[in-house]
């Protein structure tokens, strides 16, 4: 990957899903089965590695771990 394809990958969006997660002990199959999205989807979301996410993805998951959308995606600093 070229520096310019690594710096179009760059989002300036991290997901916290990891964090929530823990912090509910709730595991990633569990919130899976709560709204309906794959433990895969969720995995790429999680790891910051998502290009997008359907605005009713994004509230039934904040519904899920009772959070705001700003609670779940954050500005990340660029490295």
């Amino acid at each position: 990957m070229s520096p310019a394809e690594a710096e179009d990958e760059f989002t300036g969006i991290h997901c916290r899903l990891d964090e929530l997660l823990a912090e509910r002990n709730m595991t990633l199959t569990e919130l899976s089965a709560r709204v309906g999205v794959s433990i895969v989807n969720l995995s790429v979301l999680k790891n910051d590695r998502a290009r997008a996410i359907r605005y009713s993805t994004l509230r039934a998951i904040c519904e899920a771990l009772g959070c705001e959308v700003g609670e779940l995606l954050v500005l990340a600093p660029r490295e």
